[in-house]
């Protein structure tokens, strides 16, 4: 079987969960540097359980890779000829400043320069933020099942989580600005369209929401899968508020989640606070190249969304033919309610693994009874559908 994870409290689930890691014991009575208080009160957990350790575990590799969120379909070949054209100058550090790319950036949206920040990957520019914003003890408003690695960075700097529960499996506005009233919060997130259930709100109910938050509480609108999102769902930006920032990445649509390049777009003096705190060598000359060479082939851009988009049609197919129910979805992963509780879920997702499919479950109550399974190559797909129905009979089995 394969090897027990752990979920974390608020967490997204098994697979989606911090794992516990048992750090090394000497078994010296000497005595060593404390750690603050902080870091002492920690587990010792990280957010998300890869693919990697579990194969490491299991002693042999997966078949299909559908549970990381990645783009199966890869980076346009632009963009691999133009780093294997870069190759030979590795030995030099990247731009600190990011210069090309933050003005390219800059023009594909229509806004300055001084409105973009660059970072090796969205999960770490939220690292950022949250140092920026928020004390120790500050209350940190986020959904219940919401994206963990924005969790795990709240814990990090000693703020206070606090999560409302999703509605119809998406994020409850009116709960949200609730919480952020009650609690005189200072940091609110949201990702639009959503991590763990791939569902969206509308460009309108955003905005609304944008409006009413305190001018005190910073808004992360996280839009990593904007670009396979309808366009009816992504407001205008608006660079002038500067209680937004709005995030962004080069690891779904563009196919780099290797890379690890994200962006942050909002206004000049909040992104200019980056520059304080950032490491300002961590995206590196090949990440930069290839950001600048997936940026300039929009064309391949269409298509490749149009390959997720019909992949998540697949998948629902899949689902639908197992007599389970796909949420409609707009990003590049689809979650399927097993039609039961999250115990049986749970299950489905581990015959799953056993047979060589890797895939992913939410955790927190609710949408638990679902798994999700990321857009691939029809290849990967064919396995699932092969799998599924076997992996469906043996977690009904009882125990």
């Amino acid at each position: 079987m394969p090897p027990r994870l752990f979920s974390y409290g608020h967490g997204a689930a098994i697979c989606d969960s911090q794992m516990h890691v048992n750090l090394p014991n000497s078994g010296s009575s000497m005595t060593t540097p404390p750690f603050t208080p902080l870091i002492a009160s920690l587990s010792s957990s990280v957010p998300f359980v890869g693919p990697e350790t579990l194969e490491r575990s299991r002693g042999r590799p997966f078949a299909a890779r559908l549970g990381a969120n990645e783009n199966g379909f890869g980076p346009a070949p632009s963009v691999i000829a133009a780093m294997q054209a870069a190759a030979g100058d590795v030995w030099k550090y990247g731009d600190p400043e990011n210069h090309a790319l933050k003005e390219t950036i800059a023009a594909h949206l229509g806004v300055s320069t001084r409105n973009i920040a660059i970072g090796p990957g969205v999960d770490c520019l939220l690292g950022l933020v949250v140092r920026q914003y928020v004390n120790p003890g500050d209350a940190v408003i986020n959904s219940l099942g919401g994206y963990p690695t924005f969790n795990y960075h709240v814990a990090g700097f000693g703020g206070r989580l606090v999560t409302v529960p999703y509605r119809n499996d998406r994020g409850d506005l009116g709960a949200l600005l609730d919480a952020v009233r009650r609690e005189n919060a200072p940091l609110v997130y949201l990702a639009n369209p959503d991590n763990p259930m791939g569902t969206w709100l509308e460009a309108e109910a955003i905005q609304s929401f944008i409006e009413a938050l305190p001018e005190t509480t910073l808004f992360i609108l996280d839009e990593a899968y904007g670009e396979t999102a309808p366009a009816s769902a992504i407001p205008p930006l608006d660079v002038e508020r500067p209680n937004v920032l709005r995030m962004r990445t080069f690891s779904k649509a563009y196919g780099l989640a290797g890379m690890r390049c994200g962006y942050a777009v909002g206004a000049g003096e909040q992104i200019a606070a980056f520059d304080k705190i950032r490491d300002h060598f961590g995206v590196s000359r090949m990440t930069q190249v290839a950001a600048l060479a997936a940026l300039a082939d929009q064309a391949y851009l269409h298509h490749v969304v149009g390959e997720i988009a019909a992949a998540r049609q697949r998948i629902e197919k899949i689902a639908t033919a197992n007599g389970l129910q796909a949420i409609p979805s707009a990003t590049n992963f689809v979650a399927i309610d097993c039609g039961r509780d999250g115990a049986f879920a749970r299950r489905v997702l581990e015959e799953l693994i056993e047979r060589d499919i890797f895939v992913r479950k939410p955790a927190a109550p609710v949408l638990d009874r679902c798994i999700r399974v990321s857009v691939g190559p029809r290849a990967e797909l064919d396995l699932i559908e092969e799998r599924l129905p076997l992996a469906l009979a043996a977690a009904d089995k009882p125990a």
